[in-house]
């Protein structure tokens, strides 16, 4: 059955306290999503925010971001006063998150609620449903914050090496800043359960990401030190990356951790497993981010300064998928199949099963040449206007070559009387995809200045884009609703 959704992210909601949150903010929202007709809300990954500000540089990839949690609930349980909630100024600019002001006061905040906090037998069982991860994470975020934000390699030997006796030591001695990291995961977790029942119930499935690699400051690292292609300094050997192309010459320097595969392969991919099972929880539906490197990965010496020395190396392939299918039947994906393509990587989609990804603005550049026009969309895909790492579709029209626009134009048919936009919309929802999902910037026909992520930057823009209150208008949701109705998705 054919469907669609908007990409919006959480931080992206209007709120008065500096980051959209999974409070009121996000309710209006799924309310908008059902009245226009949608079936699908994708955001990006909810983890706690890491190296710049990026989500997908997270301390876990278990944890939940705190900066999302809602003052207005904790003032609703008489955890905080609303005095307390106003007394920050949380941002000059309201279309903008400002990560350096929620770093400096929302812990502050949270600890005040924290202190007023009865712990419960609900927040006792959910301590231990999800003790396997969440005493390594509370234990390394309170060290992280003692070690004054150092990363992990640089602790004394006893705690790099997490030698069991000064581990027990350390959570002795620093049970009540544990205990703190604790109650941050419990609300978090909470409010967005709640969140995500209401979105279900209203007919709407929630679509997350799961990024292909995690940081090497991680908790993930740090307690999993054996599954990934580190030295015995736990220094890593070999980065990740992207090789050059025509988009880069030197390719892209990611730097996480490899992971050693068969390691991971020996003991049927436990760590994998508990992973995406932690992400069902949170999700309905997961696209894993970088597909392909689950066929072969690129591996660039570490300490190299760009990623032209790299190398492609076997990855797992369907041995991997095989083993994550069979112990989560129940969890629908979606292949990020961007980027360098190959035959190989193009059958172990098709033999997974996982509908890949097919991007509008790709469909038209003349740089690269690929398979992204509409008349190839196989049913079993999903069509986008663009991602968090793409233009936003106004920004596309404003900035690309004036080729690519005339073949845009020409290949949909593209008017002025229409919109540019809504044409490429319309072209994206008119597709043979079952599933379409347009960015929530791109309905509101917005610039540059709209734009969530420029790979390989880093940037006060990056990952800040709030849309302004009041954004959301019975012409915008009837618009989208009868787009919507039109090409058989309601």
């Amino acid at each position: 059955m054919r469907k669609s959704g908007i990409l919006m992210h959480i931080s992206s909601l209007p709120n008065p306290y500096g980051i959209g949150s999974v409070g009121k903010c996000a309710y209006e929202f799924v309310d908008f999503l059902a009245r226009a007709g949608q079936s699908y809300w994708q955001i990006l990954p909810l983890c706690p925010t890491g190296f710049g500000d990026s989500p997908y540089q997270s301390t876990s990839t278990f944890a939940g971001n705190h900066y999302l949690i809602d003052l207005d609930m904790l003032i609703g349980q008489g955890l905080l006063t609303q005095e307390e909630a106003d007394s920050v100024v949380w941002s000059g600019d309201e279309t903008r998150v400002d990560y350096g002001c929620l770093y400096d006061n929302r812990a502050r905040l949270l600890r005040l609620a924290y202190q007023r906090f009865t712990p419960d037998e609900d927040f006792r069982s959910y301590a231990a449903e999800n003790a396997g991860w969440l005493e390594d994470f509370a234990l390394f975020m309170t060290l992280k914050e003692m070690y004054h934000g150092q990363p992990w390699q640089n602790w004394p030997a006893e705690l790099v090496k997490r030698d069991p006796a000064t581990l027990e030591s350390y959570r002795r001695e620093l049970a009540d800043a544990i205990s703190f990291q604790y109650f941050l995961q419990y609300i978090f977790s909470r409010q967005w359960q709640a969140l995500r029942a209401y979105a279900n119930e209203k007919g709407i499935r929630i679509i997350g990401d799961v990024p292909i690699y995690v940081p090497l400051d991680s908790a993930d690292v740090w307690a999993n030190t054996e599954l990934f292609q580190l030295d015995e300094n736990c220094r890593p050997k070999m980065v990740a990356g992207c090789p050059p192309d025509s988009f880069s010459e030197d390719g892209q320097l990611w730097g996480n951790p490899l992971y050693d595969w068969d390691k991971m392969k020996a003991n049927g991919y436990t760590w994998w497993i508990r992973r995406l099972a932690a992400a069902a929880k949170m999700y309905d539906v997961v696209r894993l981010d970088h597909f392909r490197g689950f066929e072969s990965y690129w591996a660039i010496p570490a300490g190299d300064s760009t990623a032209a020395g790299g190398s492609w190396q076997p990855g797992p392939g369907m041995d991997f998928i095989s083993a994550i299918q069979a112990a989560l039947p129940e969890l629908d994906f979606i292949a990020e199949d961007l980027g360098y393509v190959t035959p190989e990587v193009r059958k172990l989609q098709e033999d997974s099963g996982y509908p890949g990804m097919k991007v509008m603005q790709f469909a038209f550049d003349s740089r690269e040449a690929g398979n992204y026009l509409p008349y190839t969309y196989p049913v079993n895909s999903v069509c986008y206007s663009g991602t968090h790492d793409n233009l936003t579709m106004q920004q596309w029209f404003d900035e690309a070559a004036p080729v690519d626009i005339t073949m845009a134009k020409e290949y949909l048919g593209l008017h002025e009387e229409e919109g540019l936009v809504r044409g490429m919309i319309r072209g994206c929802m008119s597709s043979a995809s079952w599933l379409c999902i347009i960015q929530m910037q791109d309905y509101l026909e917005l610039g540059a200045i709209a734009r969530m992520n420029f790979p390989g930057t880093l940037s006060t823009n990056n990952w800040t884009w709030r849309a302004e209150a009041g954004f959301i208008t019975e012409e915008l949701t009837r618009r989208i609703y009868d787009t919507t109705q039109r090409y058989g998705r309601l």
